[in-house]
């Protein structure tokens, strides 16, 4: 039987000449059900018992090993910390594929700017590399707040960008990359509202904060920023942020909203500057908006996915602000509890599965990019909450993106809102998901990093979407009961 398992990962891998380390593992995963006897492929035992077995198949592989806590991050060596790609609708590292499975964690500059809170950064990537995770989105950015990282236009805390530096170098040494955001159109941390405060300070005459998108003075402030964190240089590691492979990608700003021109023009035109002029300074990293996602004028017909019809009137519009010029991959966001209804119910599950497949849909049909759901979550302080419908939120996400993935499309990864180390409470804002009080959707995750991880090895992009072959994999990667 052993060597009918071995033919049979061989024969499944025959065109596909970058496939050794997943074939060992494959082998071994085959192996170890075999001699059990466990049912393989209807999946017989209980689900903590397949990923037990599927983990420790995986530790025979130099890629993979759940015992120490980590995906083996220290045996990757930095000729291998190779910089994200984009090849048509998918990334790609060294042109293999990589599928995103990660979090966001926004304030990770703050506590790295205090010594007595620094250590929850390390803390957090320790036990977010322990499940898999492989990407972090935060903020680069905090303007004229407590703590600010731009203390006033062009004005910077060198204390708090060397906190910033010390996130960067940290996540590198966990293999995590970053998608950093440049600045926020909420007020946390400043957001367009404080570079309306300095334009009036400087005796501008603004009426608005959404004149943070059209009035030149204020797209001058914004550009100075970008260009002080790209070509920052990391006092921690000497490497300048626009040449490191720690950095996913620059997001030009957290959720953009222009309210006061629902026809998406003024957004439009600011999008429109901020990507090229984001690629001029930095031609490696790629670049994505920060939008949730909505529908606007450019697309009516899609406008039936929005939640409700006030998101037509926000000034966005997923479709034509993704085909900008400079941009390389779509953002989503996914909050039925805030968009739909507070009150927990299976609506919630309907409007995510049928929100993320139309965005995947037109990632692949008309943007020809890939597309990250980069917030999603649900809140405990929803009425109805409990901690088995956060459960099958998040895997009902992760279905969606496997689907997606199976068939070679756009839907390239997700970031859960949001990871929290152990104490870290007082930060919450019901979203906050702690791995060490939550055993179950600390499993789902890391069946779904696994589950990335394996793909991710499988083959080089080319040769994934060339292979006909069906093998027993397949049912591990997909497999909807797991």
């Amino acid at each position: 039987m052993q060597n009918a398992a071995f033919e049979s990962v061989f024969s499944a891998m025959d065109t596909c000449k970058r496939c050794f380390i997943l074939t060992l593992a494959l082998a071994f995963f085959l192996i170890f059900f075999e001699n059990s006897g466990t049912t393989v492929f209807g999946f017989t035992e209980d689900n903590e018992l397949t990923e037990t077995m599927v983990e420790e198949s995986l530790d025979h592989s130099p890629y993979f090993n759940t015992r120490q806590g980590k995906y083996d991050v220290e045996d990757v060596g930095d000729q291998d910390w190779l910089m994200v790609e984009r090849n048509g609708n998918q990334f790609v590292v060294n042109g293999q594929p990589f599928y995103v499975n990660g979090f966001n964690t926004y304030w990770l500059m703050v506590f790295a700017a205090d010594q007595s809170t620094r250590g929850k950064v390390s803390e957090l990537f320790q036990q977010a590399s322990s499940v898999g995770l492989t990407v972090c989105r935060t903020w680069a950015f905090n303007d004229g707040q407590w703590r600010a990282l731009q203390k006033s236009p062009s004005v910077y805390d060198e204390e708090v960008f060397k906190a910033l530096d010390f996130v960067v170098s940290e996540a590198k040494k966990y293999k995590i990359r970053l998608i950093l955001s440049l600045v926020n159109n909420w007020d946390a941390y400043g957001g367009k509202a404080q570079y309306v405060k300095w334009g009036k300070a400087a005796g501008l005459n603004l009426t608005s904060d959404d004149e943070f998108f059209s009035h030149q003075t204020l797209r001058s402030y914004y550009k100075a920023h970008v260009k002080a964190v790209l070509n920052r240089v990391n006092t921690v590691t000497n490497i300048t942020y626009k040449d490191d492979p720690t950095i996913f990608a620059w997001e030009l700003m957290n959720e953009p909203r222009c309210t006061s021109d629902p026809s998406g023009d003024t957004l439009q035109s600011w999008i429109a500057e901020m990507a090229v002029y984001v690629k001029s300074l930095d031609a490696k990293h790629l670049v994505e908006i920060g939008l949730e996602g909505f529908y606007g004028p450019s697309a009516p017909a899609r406008a039936q996915f929005n939640p409700n019809s006030y998101a037509t009137q926000v000034g966005t519009d997923f479709v034509r602000n993704h085909q900008a010029l400079g941009v390389d991959f779509a953002s989503v966001h996914i909050y039925a509890d805030s968009w739909i209804s507070q009150t927990i119910s299976d609506a919630h599950l309907q409007f995510t599965k049928s929100w993320m497949e139309a965005h995947i849909e037109d990632a692949e049909k008309y943007l020809g990019m890939p597309v990250i759901f980069s917030e999603f979550g649900v809140s405990t302080k929803d009425p109805g909450y409990n901690s088995s419908f956060r459960d099958t939120l998040i895997s009902t996400v992760y279905k969606t993106l496997l689907n997606s993935t199976k068939k070679g499309g756009s839907g390239a990864g997700s970031l859960l809102w949001q990871l929290f180390p152990d104490g870290t409470d007082y930060m919450d804002d019901g979203y906050a998901i702690v791995l060490a009080k939550s055993p179950s959707t600390s499993n789902i995750i890391s069946l779904h990093s696994t589950r990335l991880a394996i793909f991710n090895s499988m083959c080089s992009w080319k040769c994934r979407w060339g292979c006909k072959k069906k093998n027993a994999l397949e049912t591990f990667l997909y497999h909807d009961d797991l």
